[in-house]
């Protein structure tokens, strides 16, 4: 069977709602950096599954740990009774946690149903009903995460009325400054926008949390302006709002440090949320918080029959293990500097480059109309297109943003022929040769 007539049997029975269109591609297998698809093909992988791979795909260390755990027990569900796995994980995980003061978690099976339970833990402590989060983030789908993200029309188009008690501010994306504006003159713009809803009609007091990315992720790999997020910061403090970050994406090492956060030197936060590659993908997720807002709710307020499920939580104690064992938070910073090297260079080649954000091996392209200068979600399309003929995957978020987000495991060699390939399809773009117009990704919302 090949890839195509595999993804016709799945589209008879297959949600339209289930999957983001890109590529025809079946995947069958992964080995670190490289994956094989159903016809014997193989690929560059600069997605990570999303970045819930960072450790690479099925790293031995890993496999070890899912396969020794699966031959002593699957599952028990710890809503009742605890298993060694996942009590050795919460210690090593609270240790890791950005806070200060005694740590708690909560486990969760996805990093969406991990911001319901932040949301859920904010409100309890704080007996507050409001949340307020950013323009462009992405926080999940369930109807919790759903109703505090902003990034999609097709995540709120014809289901709502979503949740009550969520309030949105503009996310300060480097895309937004203007002109005419210094940095420092953007950040006290957007800081204004931010206090805006807390001046007109929100009362401040009567708000549990402010959730953020502090880099978001599909939002358009963008890192929030230091002192901005530091007004934020203090903003939550000196109300009494509890400060949350989102690390579902951003976390595990992908930006060169355990949590983005830790890219915000003096910043603790009071909740975190996890996701993704905590467990290298299996599905396991958590809310890490400081002990007294995660002993403000009693079970069963957050329970749930597989989270903290034992083959997963060995997974993530083998994951954390490889993360240290191998060194991949210097690992993504020395690789990140590189590949901000090589995509500062296209800037400087290709006018259809725009901004280049690199945070470790977190990057956000910009594509760009040459004329313009706006965002063009074709160019970025034809390019992502035909690096995928070329054997590399990479997709687009916003439509115009190449998201650049291998495992932190890929080797100086996969990145030297990952560059390569990008090269090859950039300038078979400034040659016209693309032959592709499809609308696909997040652009075709």
């Amino acid at each position: 069977m090949n890839n195509k007539k595999i993804l016709n049997t799945e589209a008879q029975s297959l949600s339209n709602a289930s999957r983001i269109k890109y590529f025809d591609l079946v995947i069958e297998s992964g080995k670190g950096s490289t994956l094989t698809d159903i016809n014997g093909k193989k690929y560059i992988d600069l997605l990570a599954s999303a970045s819930a791979t960072n450790t690479g795909h099925s790293h031995p260390h890993v496999v070890e740990a899912i396969t020794h755990q699966a031959q002593k027990i699957v599952q028990y569900t710890p809503a009742y009774f605890a298993n060694e796995p996942a009590a050795k994980l919460s210690n090593r995980l609270t240790q890791l946690a950005p806070m200060d003061g005694p740590v708690k978690l909560a486990w969760g099976n996805s990093g969406s149903d991990a911001n319901d339970a932040l949301i859920k833990f904010a409100r309890g402590y704080t007996g507050r009903p409001n949340v307020v989060s950013f323009t462009g983030a992405y926080h999940g789908s369930t109807y919790g995460s759903m109703s505090a993200s902003a990034v999609s029309l097709n995540m709120s188009r014809k289901m709502g009325p979503l949740m009550d008690g969520f309030y949105k501010v503009p996310f300060p994306s480097p895309w937004y400054q203007r002109s005419y504006e210094t940095k420092d003159q953007f950040i006290e713009r957007m800081f204004d926008e931010f206090k805006l809803p807390f001046e007109t009609y929100l009362p401040a007091d009567e708000v549990a949390v402010i959730l953020v990315e502090p880099i978001q992720g599909d939002g358009g790999i963008a890192k929030a302006p230091t002192k901005y997020l530091e007004k934020v910061y203090q903003f939550a403090h000196k109300h009494g709002i509890l400060f949350a970050v989102d690390e579902v994406n951003q976390g595990m090492g992908r930006t060169g440090k355990w949590w983005s956060i830790q890219n915000f030197p003096g910043i603790k936060p009071d909740l975190m949320s996890v996701g993704k590659s905590l467990a290298s993908g299996m599905p396991l997720s958590a809310v890490i918080g400081k002990q007294k807002i995660m002993d403000s709710l009693s079970a069963p307020a957050n329970v749930y029959t597989t989270a903290g499920n034992p083959v997963t939580t060995a997974a993530s104690l083998a994951t954390l293990d490889v993360i240290e064992d191998e060194h991949l938070l210097q690992r993504s910073h020395d690789l990140g500097l590189k590949a901000k090297a090589f995509f500062d260079k296209m800037q400087q080649k290709y006018d259809f480059v725009g901004d280049v954000r690199m945070y470790g091996l977190d990057g956000g392209i910009d594509i760009i109309n040459p004329e313009t200068k706006k965002a063009d979600s074709d160019i970025a399309t034809k390019i992502i297109y035909r690096m995928f003929e070329l054997g590399v995957v990479m997709i687009t978020v916003r439509g115009n943003i190449l998201r650049f987000q291998p495992p932190l495991v890929i080797t100086n060699a996969e990145l030297k022929q990952a560059f390569d390939v990008i090269k090859q399809a950039m300038q078979d773009e400034a040659n016209g040769k693309i032959a592709f117009n499809a609308k696909i990704g997040w652009s075709a919302d």
